[in-house]
This record gives structure tokens, sequence and C-alpha cells, in this order.
């Protein structure tokens, strides 16, 4: 006796969906994949006095746990130039101090990768050293990260600003705009009240007329 119709249809449709489920799961698991990678967190700027210590800090988010495949870069870009210079690597808990002259025997690791920190010190800095720094971390599987750029300014130690310039930027610009408002609601006032004197000094007039 032949099946009905609509029955062998009733009967494929979870069929479909038991195998449709594992690929939408498989999928969704390669896109999270694919969209892991590491943040790496740096400040914009540092000042250093000439002649005395500088810590480039570096430090970096990643969804992994940091391990024997987890490797530092520090790259200078020197003032004024496009070129730039690697000059040190750190990787499997050793130091690989690049041959560049102005960083020799001077760099050592200040970080920790349990951590998340990948900082290095300078010891005696010169003019020299002024320019950018680059700090980049890979720890796979998570290796697709933006570097982190630090702008350092070597100067005299009389002249090094207690706070960053964009501080001060921003210090100097909340007064600069809040004595032009304190000016134009003053100039607001004066109007008004000269507009409204002018009124009444009309008004008189015409019921004198």
């Amino acid at each position: 006796m032949a099946a009905p119709a609509g029955a062998g249809a009733g009967m494929a449709a979870p069929d479909g969906r038991r195998w449709l489920w594992p690929v939408l799961t498989a999928a969704l698991g390669l896109l999270t994949t694919g969209a892991s990678a590491l943040e790496v967190y740096t400040p914009k700027e540092i000042f250093v006095a000439n002649g005395t210590q500088g810590r480039l800090t570096c430090k970096f988010k990643s969804t992994d746990t940091t391990g024997t495949l987890t490797t530092v870069s520090w790259s200078f870009q020197p003032e004024g130039t496009d070129t730039t210079v690697s000059f040190f690597h750190y990787s499997q808990g050793q130091v690989y101090p690049g041959d560049y002259p102005p960083f020799k025997d001077r760099i050592s690791w200040a970080g920790d990768l349990d951590k998340k920190d990948a900082s290095i010190n300078i010891e005696n800095m010169q003019f020299i050293h002024n320019g950018t720094y680059i700090c980049d971390v890979k720890n796979p599987p998570d290796i697709v990260a933006q570097p982190g750029h630090i702008r350092l300014y070597v100067v005299e130690k009389e002249i090094v600003p207690v706070f960053p310039v964009w501080v001060l930027v921003g210090i100097v610009t909340a007064v600069v705009v809040g004595v032009i408002l304190l000016i134009s609601t003053v100039l607001a006032v004066l109007y008004r009240r000269r507009s409204s004197k002018r009124d009444y000094t009309g008004a008189q007039s015409y019921m004198h007329n």
C-alpha cells in the first residue's frame, strides 16, 4: 500500500534540519575564530630626560593564554626618517637584542607575558633616541594585531613637562573656550539691556506724542 505523498515530505524535513544545525554551528565557530585578534596598548607619547632611563610601556590583550609561541618585537623609526629598524626581540624567555648601535647595551626586558606586559627599559637615553617606537606582539593563534606606536621625546632635565602635552592642550583649550563663553554672555546681557532701554524710551516718546 503506497504511503501518502505528504508523509514523505514530513519525514524529509526533520532530516534536513538535523544536518543543518551542525553546519551553522561550524560556520559560526569559523567566524568567531577569524575575528579573534590581539589588542596592543601603548601611550601616544612620552618625555624622557636626557641621560636617564626611559620606560616604554606596552600592554596587550589576547583571548588566548601566553606561552612558548608568544613573541615581542620592538622597532624604532628615527626622527625625520621613514626607515624602521628592529632593535629588540623577546621569545621563550630569551632576549635577542639587535645590533643597532644607538641601543647597544642599553635595552632590558621589563615586561611579564603572564600579565600581558611587553614593556622594555632603555638606559641613558640621548637625543639620538628621539623618534617613534613600535611594539609588536604575536600570541598564536592571535596574530592579527595593530602594533602600538609611541612618540618619544628626549629633552633636557629642566624642561621635562609635568603633564603630557595632550593634557596641557586640553587645559589651554578649556580656558580659552571658557573666556570666549564669558565674554559672549556679558556682551549678550549688555545688548539686551540696551535694547530694552531703547524700547522703553521709544514707548514713552510715543505716549507723549
